[in-house]
């Protein structure tokens, strides 16, 4: 089909930068570290975001393709535990509503989409699918299946090496630029599709800012040119995109899934729950949820996803549904007192009900913290100490994501909004 007829029907391009939060888009725009970025910021609606808690990548992403929470779409985090206490890794299979995408397919509308994190094993779409991050097996991360010989002709790589990227910062430079400029090339090769709807996600601010925060934060750090060359590049991949939507009269939209900013301390909850009282293992150092011992009454799963060991939902549960009401309330009430120097940890402690609704409420934890900005929460199981770090220097935040959209937003804005005014684009009713 030529460009031609194509751009005789509505287009919609989305462009998703992981983890970018508003204010440091904002400021390196001003800075002139971005400029195409500075330009589109004075095209458009350029709103700070709230994402779905807990605010991480999984459930941000699944929340923006199904403009659903997770109490509709069913993904709670990267991990869910069963009723014996094993943990499994939810896919793109167990998403319970549908994306962007499969509406428009139900209209006989196309799709491209390149990079979206949460959409691994890539699921049947009417167009093309290049699953993101978590993808373990590139063979199943392509549909249609004959595409993957395409991608893999160019080079084409789902994400950078984590495990060395860990070990070596000027490594971690050279890979962030090198999947940008794949995700670039896949940008050309697809855009020659038919399409009425096109998505790609850049993921390399995402891994910059979690192992060198501080070389984006302070200038006068040894790796902050690097830092700042990377956004530049990024700048220019958005650039690129962003011409290739106007020659086409495209409606480009901009946004991320979460914001960041740097961690002061990281905050062992299961330790915190064992602490207290409320939790124990068999062994002194477990090496899962199944050595948990009978009595306790919660748990704690990554970020800060907190879940009362229910009787009827977990094999040795405690708390009964009689119980359940009185038992928030107190931990509650214990987790508000949480402090480090004195310093209060968390901003809420939320029941899940007031933040989910749905069908999928009943896999939903019972209780979502968030943290104040530095307190970055984890659910490490063998860590006996409450506070400490690791090697990652920056966390993320649930109200510094963005929204870029060629379009007038109201004020406040969160990341179930864009599904709506997507299809709405595209002549579709949500």
């Amino acid at each position: 089909m030529s460009g031609r007829k194509r751009s005789s029907r509505p287009q919609v391009c989305v462009l998703g930068l992981d983890g970018m939060p508003h204010s440091l888009l904002q400021g390196l725009a001003q800075r002139g570290v971005m400029p195409c970025c500075a330009r589109l910021l004075t095209t458009g609606a350029f709103r700070r975001m709230r994402v779905t808690l807990p605010e991480i990548s999984a459930v941000s992403w699944s929340s923006f393709m199904t403009g659903a929470n997770p109490g509709v779409h069913g993904i709670f985090g990267f991990t869910d535990v069963d009723a014996q206490y094993r943990l499994r890794f939810p896919s793109f299979l167990d998403l319970r509503a549908p994306t962007i995408w499969d509406r428009l397919g139900q209209v006989g509308k196309r799709s491209v989409v390149i990079g979206q994190p949460a959409t691994y094993p890539a699921r049947p779409l009417r167009g093309v699918l290049v699953s993101g991050f978590v993808a373990v097996d590139f063979a199943q991360a392509v549909y249609p299946p004959a595409r993957r010989a395409d991608l893999e002709r160019i080079g084409y790589r789902v994400d950078v090496d984590l495990t060395q990227c860990r070990q070596d910062s000027r490594f971690l430079l050279q890979e962030i630029n090198q999947v940008l400029e794949v995700r670039s090339r896949a940008v050309e090769l697809l855009w020659e599709e038919e399409w009425d709807y096109f998505e790609v996600v850049a993921i390399g601010a995402d891994r910059l800012q979690h192992m060198l925060w501080e070389a984006v934060e302070n200038p006068e750090h040894k790796l902050h040119p690097q830092a700042m060359d990377y956004y530049r590049h990024l700048d220019a991949f958005i650039g690129a995109v962003a011409d290739r939507c106007s020659s086409r009269s495209v409606r480009l939209y901009l946004l991320s899934d979460h914001g960041f900013t740097g961690i002061r301390q990281e905050v062992a909850v299961n330790a915190w729950l064992r602490e207290h009282g409320w939790l124990s293992f068999a062994t002194e150092r477990p090496d899962g949820l199944e050595r948990l011992a009978d009595g306790s009454r919660a748990f704690a799963l990554d970020p800060g996803r907190i879940y009362l060991n229910r009787v009827g939902r977990f094999a040795r549960g405690t708390v009964g549904k009689a119980d359940v009401k009185a038992v928030k309330a107190d931990l509650q009430a214990a987790l508000q007192g949480l402090t480090c120097n004195g310093e209060p940890v968390l901003c809420r402690v939320f029941d899940s009900e007031q933040i989910y609704h749905g069908p999928e409420l009943a896999a939903a934890p019972d209780l979502v913290l968030l943290s104040r900005p530095g307190f970055d929460l984890k659910a490490t199981l063998r860590q006996r100490q409450v506070f400490g770090r690791s090697g990652l220097t920056g966390m993320h935040t649930w109200d510094d994501a963005f929204l870029l959209a060629p379009r007038e937003l109201p004020e406040e804005v969160d990341i179930c909004l864009p599904y709506r005014l997507l299809l709405e684009d595209l002549g579709v009713k949500p």
